[in-house]
């Protein structure tokens, strides 16, 4: 998930809410906050924190580096998706 914030930088966020585990594709953001469509929860899109509840979630950053026309994410080896239990 990219996203360039209000004010910020661009940033890298594995793709996921860090709550439910649900791909946040459907999510909306405001310039400042994604919002996971599943229960509501914002993320701060600079910084990864949840700011809708006093949680220590946050989205899983990525490091980034912009190469010409490329933003290149480096997220790491793949792992596969968790399993509901």
């Amino acid at each position: 998930l990219l996203l360039w914030p209000a004010g910020g930088e661009l940033t890298a966020w594995r793709g996921r809410c860090p709550h439910a585990d649900v791909p946040l594709t459907e999510a909306s953001f405001d310039g400042k906050t994604v919002t996971c469509p599943h229960h509501q929860w914002g993320f701060d899109g600079a910084s990864g924190k949840c700011v809708t509840h006093l949680v220590r979630n946050a989205l899983h950053s990525y490091p980034l580096q912009v190469a010409g026309d490329e933003i290149q994410v480096d997220v790491g080896p793949l792992k596969p998706a968790r399993t509901s239990a």
